[in-house]
């Protein structure tokens, strides 16, 4: 599991991988969570805006579903985070909805080592808050799109999402519908990824596991650019603030992976960030079935962020993309990381009053909080500079500010 880098965690039995790490266990968690379960909270951004956030249906009249072709067109929920101009009257948004909680809790969450129950899951909230008028104050904003893991839902990269939206940026985050294990419509639907989990079940018996990648990377792929055309279609005045000019991508990885590729095929995109995704159509890396971005390279910047021992070094699409790349490209290695310190749960799970043991696991032994003040400051200091023109040197090399970043 440790070298799951296309994080297929989910979409077989198996296959689960999100995110742990030391050092805030305490008995008193563990005698909560045996009851109505633990309430753990996400970090608050550091930014200076106050952060709003609302839902939005997409419908994509020109495509059909690619998991449930019977449905002649492809719909999406995307969640958009950005500067409020006030938040009072408008209550914090959940960072999960009830069904993507419950679904998490008995499917997922076992995986990690936490039983269910443990952990109140559906009781988190973020520090954006619902539906909050955005703040014209700020100006047209560059637009980020966050894609998460295969299999995980759009909630997964809170915590970097809000710190980026309360520094100035229009976020948007996207559900890809079959795969989220559960998307809550307007109307009431939930959708989970049972046709996912079919068809990689009938890939794994046929041997057809790289076709299968390649047609969830393209589905993905297609969702993200897809978002970027109807940014004119963003409620309560988003649409004209949201600065089609400025645009990047960042994602863990699958999302990841889909955000690298989504550059090479989409030059709307300015700038991008891939977060422990390979670049292959691998479960496993093996320096087969390459991507086209890690064949031909980015003629636009593109940073490679990996745990410990994954880097251009060990990583072989990656080093194939480091070698054809003629833009600008950098690679950092998060110290005593695992794969999922990517993600949310970074921050959550060693609140869960789990062993030590599974923690580490989890999530390598990277201090929770300095591994979150870490990623929130190296992806801010790339996107400011490459979208915004601003320049903090933190790129330029080692920082004595943060010595969980290996340059590599």
């Amino acid at each position: 599991m440790s070298r799951r880098a296309f994080a297929l965690s989910g979409l077989a039995a198996a296959a689960v991988s999100f995110t742990t790490t030391s050092g805030w266990s305490s008995g008193a968690a563990t005698a909560a969570g045996r009851g109505a379960g633990v309430r753990v909270r996400l970090p608050a951004p550091t930014g200076p805006y106050p952060v709003g956030t609302t839902e939005l249906r997409l419908v994509d009249r020109a495509r059909r579903d690619p998991w449930v072709p019977s449905r002649p067109y492809r719909e999406l929920m995307v969640s958009v985070w950005y500067p409020a101009l006030r938040t009072g009257g408008h209550p914090r948004a959940p960072h999960m909805r009830p069904e993507a909680a419950a679904r998490f809790s008995t499917d997922r969450a076992p995986g990690l080592g936490v039983p269910d129950g443990t952990v109140d899951w559906a009781a988190t909230r973020t520090h954006a808050h619902e539906d909050a008028p955005p703040d014209p104050r700020r100006g047209r904003l560059p637009v980020l799109v966050y894609a998460a893991g295969a299999g995980d839902p759009r909630t997964w990269g809170t915590v970097l999402v809000e710190e980026m939206a309360s520094r100035g940026y229009l976020v948007i985050t996207v559900d890809h519908t079959y795969e989220s294990p559960a998307v809550r419509f307007p109307d009431g639907r939930v959708l989970d990824n049972a046709p996912l989990m079919k068809a990689m079940e009938e890939a794994q018996k046929n041997d057809t596991v790289v076709e299968l990648l390649g047609k969830l990377l393209r589905v993905r792929t297609a969702d993200s650019r897809f978002v970027l055309d109807r940014l004119d279609a963003l409620p309560h005045g988003l649409s004209r603030l949201a600065d089609p000019r400025r645009v990047g991508f960042f994602g863990q990885s699958a999302g990841g992976v889909a955000s690298a590729q989504a550059m090479y095929e989409d030059g709307r995109i300015a700038a991008g960030i891939n977060l422990d995704g390979t670049l292959e159509l691998n479960q496993e890396p093996q320096g087969t079935n390459l991507l086209p971005v890690a064949r031909h390279g980015l003629d636009r910047p593109l940073l490679l962020m990996g745990r410990a021992g994954s880097d251009r070094r060990t990583e072989p699409s990656w080093r194939a993309f480091w070698s054809h790349t003629k833009g600008w490209h950098g690679n950092l290695t998060l110290r005593d990381s695992k794969h999922q310190s990517y993600t949310d749960l970074q921050s959550l799970l060693p609140q869960a009053g789990l062993p030590e043991k599974t923690v580490r696991k989890e999530l390598g032994t990277v201090d929770p909080a300095r591994a979150t003040a870490a990623k929130r400051a190296y992806v801010a200091s790339f996107f400011d500079h490459w979208l915004r023109g601003d320049d903090d040197r933190l790129l330029d090399g080692p920082s004595p500010r943060f010595p969980e970043i290996e340059f590599v």
